[in-house]
Formats: C-alpha cells, structure tokens, sequence
C-alpha cells in the first residue's frame, strides 16, 4: 500500500471526526451573527420539532388526510420494502464471519478403462479377499462439511457493521419521507382552502359588478353614460367569471394531489374553509441550533453513511492483507450401502490455507481508491446537509416575520379599498365620479383580496415548513 494513500485515508478520518465534533460549535458560534433578531427572541432549549404532528395539526381533517396517506403512500411503501431489503443485507453481512457447515449426502458409479492406470490397479488388485473389482464400481456418500474465514482484520465484521449502519440510515430516510410527505399534505391542505376562499370573494365581487352594471345601464338609459361604460362593465364581469372557472380547476388540481398523497383515487377532499382568514400560525419555538443535529432525520441520515463510508475504507484496506480459510469435513464413504455406516469407512478432513494477493493487485487498489472517494463525498454531504437544514431554518423564520407583517398591511388595505366600493358607487350616481374610477376600484379591491388570501397561505406554507424544517413531523 503506498505512503500517499495511507495518509489520505488518515486526514479522511480526522477530517470526518473533526467537521462532526465541530458543527455543532459552529452553529451556536454563529447564531447570533446569521439570524435575524427575531430569531433570538424564541431562541431556548424548547424546540416545536419535539411535538407530533398529531398535536401539531389540530385540523382534524388534515389529521385524518396525514393518516391515512402515512398507510396508503405508495412512495413510503416503496421505503419500507427499502428498509427490509437493507435489514436482510445486515443478516448476510452477519452470516459471511460465521461457519458456513453443508451436508452432503451423493451417490454414483465409475467404470474405469482397463488399459488405464486405474484401470490396471483394478484388475490386479481385490476390494476384499476372493473379491474382485467390479466392473462398474459404485459410490456412495454422507459427510459435513465446515468452511469459515477467520475474520482477523475485522474486514468481515466492519462490513456487517456498515451494513447495520446503513440499514438506521434507511430508517432515517424513511423519516425524512414521513417529514416531507405530512409538510406537502398540509400545505396543499392550506392552498385548498385558500382557492375556496378566492372562489368565494371572486362570486361576491362578480354579484357587486352585476349591480354595478344594472346601474350602469339604467343611467345609459337616462342619458347620463354611454354605451362604452356598459360595455366595460361587462366585460368585467366576464372577465372575473372566467376567472372564477380557472380557480375551480386549480382546486380539482390541489384536491387530486392530495388524494395521489394519500394514496387514493380522485374524490372530493373534507375540509371547512370558512375560518380560513381567521386561522392564526402556531408558535414556532426553534430552540438552539444544534438541536438540528439531534431532530433533522436527513442529517442523522448523512451522519450514519459517513460513519459506514469510514468502515467501508477499513474493509476494503483489509482486503490487501492475508487472509485465513479453515475446512473440515468428516462422514462416511463406501462402495456399497451396507458398508457405509461402519467405522472403516468413516473419513474425514481438515485443512487450513493462509492466503495474500501478491500480483495483479489493481482490482483491490481501485476498490480501496473508491471507498476513499465515497468516504470523502460522504463528508461533504454531511457538511452540506447541515447547511441547508441551518439555512432553511434561517429563511423561514424570516420568512414568518416578514409574511406577518406584510399580512398586517393588506389587511388594512383590502378594508380600505372595500369601503372605497361602496364610496366609488355612491359617487358615480351622483355623477361626481365616472365609471372608469368605479371599474378600477372594484378591480383594486378584488386584487387586494386575493393578495391578501394568497399571504395567508404563504404564512401557513412557512409554518408547515419551519415545522419540517426542524426536523418535526416524522415522530
């Protein structure tokens, strides 16, 4: 093994049990230079991501969805027979350092040519006294036979304990599944109800636009408007029932989407939408950064493949070092079935072979090469998890600051411009105002509204994912 490779095998290892024992550091280190203020307010030892989703949720028809889809998903189905499959590798792994024993029960026949050497000791010699070869000699066998390769580098051990490893790392990823899949049925959940209520203000402003149009019409009758205003009001009336029609296919979409989630053919979807604008996100308290460590599934998830990429190397080293094979075998042979459970024919065997590749080593020497390679990706995918699930955390909690106060603002101005509607009509009655003020007034408003039910979503989407972006959800 050359010098260079044993010493990037060294600095792999400390540079993976180093970056492990400092992460957690350098999170603490850096909080409070990377979060917003807002961040240290909420910033204690309790953390949101220790609260099941069962209490986390309390929309007992989104609780329901999330069960049922935690049964019925086909892609966490597909998981679990992932995790099965890494379970019986384990088993594998297990059964390769210990004795392999085999029974071997045989029977046969063997006629030899007479002008052959065998053939020749045949025809000379007896089985027995006055007995002569037969001319087609059976054979018949029992024995057991034992084989086992003493693990003395731990290379067969170390493979098994990657295996188990990797078999938590599948257990992990199933949680992070469980993680995403509850996030995405709840923020689908939350945009359905948002299209309801968009289907809503759209149908009370279409019924504020035909009124305006009755009055349009009526003062085109008296002389006091022309044809284009009752033109231009119809056309907004068509427009926003058109509009209406684009929001009904979007729920059909968001309801079909949750029932592939949930595993389940196109159906209507529970829900009551009408507290939407009332619903409030839960308190998020995050905790101390390197609590991550402990509650993100993904980062136990690259820390357990770091650790088996470090057994991996440790294998495939001993590899190149001897190795110690031990058979036996004991049992009874005989060319005759009455004479073969006698002790006469009784034989047995042990034998032991100490062997080390010498020539040709470049199969090994890649092997070991590429443990090294996956050893140092499985480092840097370690060190980028625990980034992003930092940075994510970061994002979003800015992300609900900032969606609250925002939300604050267009409330006020969807309650202005509501009060300007009933103003703007008032006005163009009394011919103090023209229709075009009134179109873009109510225009306004509705765009408001929707504004607004779309910042309601957006600060339910941030809840769902701060959740998940703690790490809670799976539990």
């Amino acid at each position: 093994m050359k010098r260079n490779s044993i010493l990037n095998y060294l600095g792999i290892v400390c540079i993976s049990l180093v970056f492990k024992g400092c992460i957690p550091v350098l999170l603490q280190k850096t909080a409070k230079n990377s979060v917003p203020e807002s961040y240290h307010d909420v910033q204690d030892t309790t953390n949101t991501a220790q609260i099941s989703w069962t209490e986390f949720f309390t929309d007992t028809n989104l609780i329901s969805l999330i069960d049922t889809a935690l049964h019925n998903n086909q892609e966490l189905n597909i998981t679990l027979q992932e995790i099965i499959i890494t379970k019986n590798e384990v088993q594998a792994r297990k059964g390769e350092y210990l004795p392999f024993v085999k029974l071997k029960a045989g029977a046969g026949a063997e006629k030899v040519g007479e002008f052959t050497r065998e053939g020749a000791v045949e025809e000379n010699l007896d089985i027995k006294s006055d007995r002569e070869f037969p001319e087609t000699l059976q054979d018949y066998l029992i024995s057991a036979n034992v084989s086992w390769e003493v693990d003395i580098w731990k290379k067969l051990r170390n493979a098994k304990r990657a295996a188990a490893l990797r078999y938590l790392s599948t257990i992990e990823g199933k949680n992070f599944m469980v993680t995403k899949l509850i996030a995405e049925i709840a923020s689908s959940y939350y945009e359905l109800m948002a299209f309801d209520n968009m289907l809503e203000a759209v149908k009370k402003y279409i019924e504020i636009q035909k009124n305006a149009l009755k009055v349009v019409k009526l003062q085109k009758q008296a002389a006091k408007t022309t044809e284009l205003a009752v033109r231009k009001f119809k056309a907004e009336v068509f427009k926003n029932q058109s509009y209406r029609y684009t929001i009904e296919q979007k729920v059909i979409e968001t309801e079909n989407r949750i029932n592939f989630l949930v595993g389940r053919f196109p159906q209507p979807v529970q829900r009551n939408s009408q507290g939407y604008n009332n619903l409030m996100p839960d308190t998020i308290h995050t905790g101390i950064p390197s609590q991550l460590l402990i509650n993100r599934p993904d980062i136990k998830q690259a820390e357990l493949e770091l650790t088996a990429a470090k057994l991996d190397v440790k294998v495939a080293r001993a590899r190149f070092y001897p190795s110690l094979d031990i058979t036996a075998g004991v049992g009874y042979q005989a060319f005759e079935p009455r004479y073969l459970i006698r002790p006469e024919s009784m034989l047995y065997n042990l034998v032991g072979d100490l062997a080390a590749p010498l020539i040709n080593r470049l199969a090994l020497k890649a092997a070991y090469y590429n443990t090294n390679a996956k050893q140092i990706q499985a480092v840097y995918n370690y060190e980028r998890t625990v980034l992003n699930a930092y940075i994510e955390v970061v994002n979003t909690l800015s992300k609900i600051s900032n969606l609250k106060k925002s939300y604050e603002m267009k409330e006020k101005e969807v309650e202005a411009l509501t009060q300007s509607i009933a103003l703007a009509n008032k006005l163009f009655k009394s011919a103090r105002a023209d229709y075009l003020e009134v179109l873009m007034t109510q225009r306004d408003a509705l765009e408001a509204k929707m504004e607004l039910i779309e910042t309601k979503v957006q600060q339910m989407h941030a809840m769902v994912t701060m959740y998940q972006a703690l790490g809670g959800g799976w539990k």
